[in-house]
């Protein structure tokens, strides 16, 4: 009895969260704010552009704050042009780095691809206030003379921002910071203002430490002010490689075709299931229902967050529609196991239980294997690749939390005799 009551709790919290999920995927019409899904330019048409970063000129300690804080400054060009949700990631091929750039809609590509090429403009300028307005005067004082930024922390371990300037910028910023004691230096990176850290005193040796103000910077601050500062310093110049265009209304069509693709499968293999194994097929189409269900409120979260700026591709949706495929294998097992038991002999109830356990070791050791092999695609492949490889990794996992509580409970719920 408590074992039953315990199935119906289980069950109850399954539809629960099934009908959570179906009304985030589908809220269009449920009075429910709506959040589209964010899809791929094979997706939604647009232009990717890869870009080749040179380091040559860069100490190899810097290169992840750099490359960093070239991604920052390029997310801001290419925000300048109002693009739908455009995708900017970084990739390391071999001992090479590079940036590609997703941009969905854009209107005036040429001039986009000349502004993200160009090599961020760091500069520092005295800041007056006038009443309510700050004036800023341009100075002689560019991220040329710069030779690094750091992050490190002050005696009461608050995180601080260390600038190093070569000799000619170290003559510059000692002049510059004697006639603005008591005064605050702006920073500027492609003209956009960044910091306007006070100056306490004249600074000598080309060595200054940014504190962060009264209340200080957060690591966060600090560290996002590091990678701009090196971005903006350090040369590191990007050459376009590579551009694929995506015409709209072809990528339109094949999300049409994939969706017709994915959704008659499904159903072919529903029917297959009722077919075959008749009453039972009824649970494992149920099942397979609210799995679909959840692995889409999964993707389209974005893992609930932990993947930010999660893109659904056509690739993604073929490892999604895969993941379909290997979550009806579990069933199938369990199943077969579970008839098996039943030709011994064995009640019903005592079946499933056996089935299950069976058939456990045979679910968890494939699927095991598969989630392996795409955490492997997803860390060392390209950008295209890691699409199909999230979401196969993410859907059978699924897979195997819905042969556990899903299939096994809706077994033991309505067939105990």
């Amino acid at each position: 009895m408590r074992s039953n009551r315990f199935n119906v709790i289980v069950f109850i919290i399954i539809i629960i969260v099934t009908a959570v999920s179906a009304v985030f995927v589908f809220p269009k019409n449920l009075g429910v704010k709506y959040m589209p899904w964010r899809l791929g330019l094979d997706l939604v048409g647009g232009t990717s552009l890869i870009y080749d970063i040179d380091l040559s000129q860069v100490n190899q300690k810097d290169y992840d704050s750099v490359v960093s804080g070239l991604k920052d400054v390029i997310e801001k060009r290419v925000n300048s042009y109002g693009v739908s949700e455009p995708k900017i990631t970084t990739a390391k091929r071999g001992g090479s780095y590079e940036l590609i750039v997703d941009l969905a809609g854009i209107k005036d590509l040429k001039d986009a691809v000349r502004q993200i090429g160009e090599t961020p403009n760091l500069d520092f300028r005295e800041m007056k206030v006038e009443g309510e307005n700050a004036v800023f005067t341009p100075t002689n004082l560019t991220g040329r003379y710069i030779t690094g930024a750091s992050l490190g922390f002050n005696n009461l371990n608050k995180p601080i921002v260390y600038l190093k300037f070569n000799s000619e910028g170290a003559k510059i910023f000692e002049e510059l910071t004697g006639r603005n004691v008591g005064q605050n230096l702006a920073i500027f990176l492609d003209n956009q203002f960044m910091d306007a850290p006070r100056v306490n005193e004249k600074i000598s040796g080309g060595n200054a430490q940014i504190s962060g103000g009264g209340t200080g910077f957060s690591i966060d601050e600090a560290t996002k002010l590091v990678q701009r500062l090196n971005a903006g310093a350090l040369s590191a110049p990007i050459k376009l490689v590579n551009q694929r265009t995506v015409d709209a209304n072809a990528a339109a069509d094949s999300l049409q075709k994939i969706i017709f693709a994915g959704v008659v499968g499904t159903i072919l293999v529903i029917l297959f299931m009722l077919i075959y194994y008749k009453f039972l097929g009824l649970f494992a189409a149920t099942a397979l229902i609210i799995y679909t269900v959840l692995s889409m409120a999964l993707f389209k979260s974005g893992v609930f967050g932990l993947v930010p700026g999660f893109t659904m591709t056509l690739a993604g949706i073929a490892g999604f529609i895969l993941s379909i495929g290997m979550a009806v294998d579990a069933n199938i097992l369990i199943f077969e196991r579970t008839k098996e038991e039943l030709k011994r002999g064995l009640a019903k109830s005592s079946a499933i239980e056996e089935g299950f356990k069976r058939a456990w070791l045979s679910i968890r050791d494939s699927n095991t294997s598969t989630i392996i092999t795409a955490g492997v695609l997803y860390f060392f492949t390209s950008s295209f690749v890691k699409g199909f490889a999230l979401t196969l990794g993410l859907g059978v996992m699924v897979s195997m939390l819905s042969a556990i509580f899903v299939t096994k409970t809706m077994l033991k719920l309505f067939i105990r005799k």
